[in-house]
């Protein structure tokens, strides 16, 4: 899919970018655009891979002009630029709004606006019947990107919805391995609270996946391993080799939930299984052909998909983050 195109990547400095360009390069794209807004992490990644095939561009996806220059001439855009920390949109809704709402609006005109192949926007659990105003922009943002699928355009457009991956930026794994370290506790906001979790070479294993199977307007939701964060904080502690490490509880943040869902009951109404690893919500508005691409697919025969249940065991906890790299 990928060999001898050009593909912009908006936010391609973060984990998920990070990961992705380490993927795409084996695959023979003639040009990777790295879109985003730091410079000193674009020139650290620009020395650390030293690939004549990647360019950096900067750029705010707020800026449809500059959008526009940097989609010239690209086959396909990874959109992964967002404000993603909940207590952040929380405080400064605005900002929250602008980036990950508007900023996917220009991401869909600048698309349009060069007859880019396919735009493969990633989304997030918190998009399902969101509670706090980040998962609220990104449940507008996929709904902006199914309906851009009706704007008389050559581009298709693509939701993949994942949970929490391991390792990203602000991840809870890189935060409780330094309350270890440096504090001999761990802070967990509530002792129930659970979550889905993926290491993040297989969530863009997944998004590759996506990216080549999807027609435009589906959202395809990874299937993904749950488990509660007392326990993952318990693996980490013990693999830590640290004494007496306490766990304390501090209370929900704004927002925030005890259980994610990665596909509400509304949409489970409209929603296949695709091959084992997916399932995929069909949207309510019609896009010609969709549903008929999708009809050797079973329905779901659940009615939500919760990080409640099928909880991983802490052997299996463990496995996941030694696949991960996180456990000596």
């Amino acid at each position: 899919m990928f060999e001898n195109k050009r593909i912009l990547v908006t936010g391609g400095t973060g984990s998920w970018g990070h990961e992705l360009i380490t993927q795409l390069l084996p695959q023979q794209p003639r040009e990777v655009i790295v879109f985003s807004r730091n410079e000193s992490t674009q020139v650290a990644m620009s020395r650390q891979f030293e690939d004549d095939r990647l360019k950096f561009c900067i750029g705010d996806i707020r800026d449809k002009e500059a959008l526009i220059q940097a989609s010239q001439d690209v086959d396909y855009v990874f959109h992964l630029a967002a404000l993603k920390h909940v207590p952040v949109c929380e405080d400064q809704p605005y900002e929250a709004l602008k980036t990950n709402v508007i900023g996917t609006q220009n991401v869909i005109e600048a698309a349009i606006a060069n007859e880019v192949e396919k735009v493969i926007y990633i989304s997030t659990d918190k998009a399902a019947n969101p509670s706090n105003f980040y998962g609220m922009t990104k449940a507008i943002g996929e709904k902006l990107i199914v309906y851009a699928n009706l704007l008389r355009s050559k581009t298709r457009f693509v939701t993949v919805r994942g949970g929490n991956v391991l390792g990203t930026n602000g991840s809870v794994v890189h935060l409780f391995k330094s309350q270890i370290r440096q504090k001999g506790q761990v802070t967990i906001t509530d002792m129930k609270m659970t979550r889905f979790f993926l290491t993040l070479r297989d969530a863009i294993s997944l998004l590759f996946k996506a990216s080549v199977e999807s027609v435009g307007g589906e959202i395809f939701v990874m299937t993904m391993p749950t488990c509660r964060i007392v326990d993952l904080a318990e693996v980490l502690i013990e693999d830590s080799g640290v004494p007496d490490v306490k766990i304390t509880e501090s209370g929900i943040r704004p927002g925030e939930k005890i259980h994610e869902i990665l596909m509400s009951d509304f949409e489970s109404l409209t929603t296949v299984v695709y091959d084992e690893a997916y399932l995929v919500i069909l949207p309510t508005i019609g896009i010609p052909g969709l549903r008929e691409h999708y009809s050797h697919c079973d329905p779901v025969s659940f009615s939500s998909f919760s990080s409640e249940h099928n909880l991983m065991t802490k052997d299996e906890i463990r496995n996941i983050l030694r696949r991960g790299g996180f456990l000596s």
